[in-house]
């Protein structure tokens, strides 16, 4: 199999490469690394692939599908667990698989969330920034103990779970949890409790994180009137999907000092910047601009998922899927429209 592999950083090439020379059966697969990203523009790049890997900002909507179904393309391999940025119905009709990596490393994301977490409630970046000039005072910096303190998690995937086991057996947080699927048995295990409703998880909790997949019932599921229901001394974490949280109201909130911090590794617009350098050039998002200007907020670039042990992961799996496509066997891992 021939794979046109989009979107390629150099962890990915080092990745995969390591993958392949570990396993001889991955060998099969034949890959062209691209750096540029996958969209109806640059897919015909892919011409002479039998499939193509694609990551979260890659765009496989029906008129970039069409094109790869005119290359012959059978395959999408999407090396992440989200699939919102397919056209699944167009996909369907056109005869094309879709398969993704379900899961990788939770601990990575999780880690990293819990990370973000400590960074904008006791102010790390701030007093890095201040030390290396020269400054040792500690006046601003004042943060709070998450001992005690309500943790809300709205969503309880393997994710949301990790979050909730680290902050509540490790720093003995109280944990609630808002989940229209619900696994009490796994949330108890983690120390997790969960609540009926989402107003009520917002209203309580000192911190609130996102670990919801993003699909049209959690788009903008942090709207201006959801923002307005945390306390005015909350934290928002989102190392999930950017679009969960309406930006434009975020700003609002914020302007009005509603709210203590925001750290986001996701953003609602990400594709046009995230993954790429733009440190000489003028950030047109206006949005993204402001969000970065504030004081209490910290934005980085999608960067959750990733550690070692998630890349391995993310290659082994990839892999399993693509050589399983190719020996015409049934894949686990397809994404159903």
């Amino acid at each position: 199999m021939k794979l046109a592999f989009f979107s390629a950083k150099k962890y990915d090439i080092d990745s995969f490469t390591a993958a392949q020379d570990a396993d001889p059966t991955f060998k099969a697969v034949q890959i062209t690394f691209l750096d540029v990203g996958l969209d109806e523009r640059t897919a015909v790049l892919a011409d002479g692939a039998d499939a193509v890997c694609a990551f979260v900002n890659d765009r496989l909507d029906a008129p970039t599908l069409s094109e790869l179904k005119r290359l012959n393309i059978s395959f999408v391999a999407l090396r992440c667990a989200g699939f919102n940025n397919v056209d699944l119905s167009s996909a369907k009709e056109l005869g094309i698989h879709v398969v993704r990596v379900p899961a990788y490393s939770p601990e990575a994301v999780a880690e990293f969330a819990v990370g973000l977490m400590l960074t904008v409630i006791r102010k790390y970046h701030k007093a890095y920034s201040r030390v290396r000039e020269g400054n040792f005072t500690l006046s601003g910096l004042e943060g709070f103990n998450l001992q005690n303190r309500t943790v809300g998690l709205v969503g309880t995937g393997k994710i949301g779970l990790c979050v909730g086991r680290i902050l509540a057996l490790g720093f003995q947080a109280r944990v609630i949890a808002f989940d229209p699927f619900p696994d009490p048995r796994a949330a108890a295990q983690c120390g997790i409790a969960y609540v009926d409703t989402l107003d009520s998880l917002l209203a309580q909790s000192d911190v609130v994180s996102l670990h919801c997949p993003l699909m049209p019932a959690t788009r903008r599921i942090i709207d201006e009137r959801a923002l307005r229901t945390m306390k005015p001394s909350a934290v928002l974490v989102n190392t999930s999907r950017g679009p969960l949280i309406d930006t434009q109201a975020l700003v609002a909130v914020l302007k009005e000092n509603h709210l203590r911090a925001v750290a986001l590794d996701v953003y609602d617009g990400e594709e046009g910047y995230f993954f790429r350098d733009a440190s000489e050039s003028v950030i047109q998002d206006d949005l993204l601009s402001r969000l970065m200007s504030f004081h209490n907020v910290i934005v980085t670039g999608h960067q959750a998922f990733l550690t070692q042990e998630a890349l391995h992961g993310i290659a082994e799996t990839t892999f399993g899927n693509l050589v399983t496509l190719a020996k015409g066997e049934e894949c686990l891992n397809v994404v159903k429209a």
